[in-house]
């Protein structure tokens, strides 16, 4: 079996981890060919099983550009000979739609559409062209697969995909991971010290992650108190020069992409989401398996997932003052923390491990394909 993996991108986000992860749990037997809308963006690929049979072609037809037929129907052609199509956020919906317009004139293949989310430009509001252009183009896929309640309704109800279409499956991992307990130099560049806390997070270093937000929160917690952020991208710089502006810089760590998280949550006491947007978290999942307590601004469905009592410190994305003060509140009460973190411990092994997800999506293919089972 053949798929054909379309993405925005396959840098080493949660999205692309989450692909790289089936395409370990679907084995051998089925082979991937992976397309990135931004060619050099491909990170991920590090997280591919050495024996998954995969190939990165160098000359498919770009998924970015001008929007003409002749490029669209390009596209089109290039999904030939495969099984199956997964497409992947919105810089891979010219594939999509090049799916929809040209799907009978060259006898293509099913294709599942994947929304993980928004960047900055769409994190409050959808533009109004694109919500068009996802109607149109979504027109022929057998399935759109969304992570989130919030992006469910977005998707009944801004895109007008009827409900038969569109699939909720929650981002899942391997919970019994992150149980065990973390080295103390688990982490490149950065070794925790006795006496230290920590206040973790894991981000792409992107705009949308809002990371200076988090620096400013956290820059009145006590001295022993250090931020560390685990993650690559562009606002690199943008991070470290919030944190010298407010001369905590030797308190904030960004040892960058960390292959597996499972080996250095362990090492954070307390864990923080600072983003504009979010849809289901896997960062967060990731945290609550690690027995942490979470605080957060009230993206996606980050308050319906953490246990009951932890819901209180999810605030108000623009109120900064209020996440300031929930992690103060936090980090000043070691046993509050842990009892949180514990009851998340046990919300996140009950409901969000992989085992659950990497079955629903095997069931999502499975139908697309008109087959009892996949692979």
């Amino acid at each position: 079996m053949r798929l054909l993996h379309l993405h925005s991108s396959f840098g080493t986000g949660g999205k692309e981890l989450r692909a790289a992860k089936l395409m370990n749990a679907f084995g051998k037997d089925v082979s991937h060919v992976v397309v990135s809308a931004v060619p050099d963006a491909m990170g991920a690929a590090s997280a591919i099983d050495p024996r998954i049979p995969v190939g990165y072609p160098r000359d498919f037809p770009s998924l970015a550009g001008p929007l003409r037929p002749g490029r669209l129907q390009r596209i089109a052609q290039a999904m030939k000979g495969f099984d199956l199509v997964l497409t992947y956020n919105w810089g891979a919906m010219d594939a999509v739609m090049a799916h929809t317009l040209f799907h009978d004139l060259h006898g293509l293949p099913p294709l599942v559409h994947h929304e993980d989310g928004f960047n900055e430009d769409e994190a409050v509001q959808r533009k109004r062209s694109r919500n068009w252009y996802r109607r149109i183009g979504l027109g022929r896929a057998s399935a759109l697969v969304v992570p989130s309640r919030r992006l469910e309704a977005i998707a009944l109800g801004e895109w007008h995909q009827p409900e038969g279409r569109v699939a909720r499956i929650a981002n899942g991992i391997d919970t019994a991971a992150y149980a065990k307990k973390a080295k103390p130099d688990a982490l490149p560049r950065v070794i925790k010290r006795p006496g230290e806390k920590w206040l973790g997070t894991l981000a792409g270093l992107r705009a949308v992650k809002n990371l200076p937000r988090l620096v400013r929160a956290f820059a009145d917690l006590p001295e022993e108190w250090q931020l560390v952020i685990l993650g690559e991208g562009p606002e690199r710089e943008a991070i470290r020069a919030e944190a010298l502006r407010l001369n905590v810089a030797h308190r904030v760590h960004l040892p960058g992409f960390v292959a597996d998280p499972a080996k250095a949550v362990g090492l954070f006491d307390l864990f923080a989401l600072s983003s504009d947007s979010e849809q289901f978290p896997i960062s967060v999942v990731e945290a609550m398996a690690a027995g942490l307590a979470v605080v957060s601004t009230d993206v996606g469905d980050v308050a319906g997932m953490l246990a009951e009592g932890n819901r209180r410190y999810v605030t108000v994305v623009a109120d900064e003052p209020a996440l300031a003060a929930s992690l103060a509140a936090l980090a000043a009460d070691e046993a509050l923390r842990r009892g949180l973190g514990e009851a998340n411990r046990l919300l996140a092994r009950a409901e969000y491990d992989e085992k659950t997800m990497i079955a629903a999506y095997r069931s999502v293919y499975a139908r697309a394909l008109k087959r009892a089972s996949f692979p």
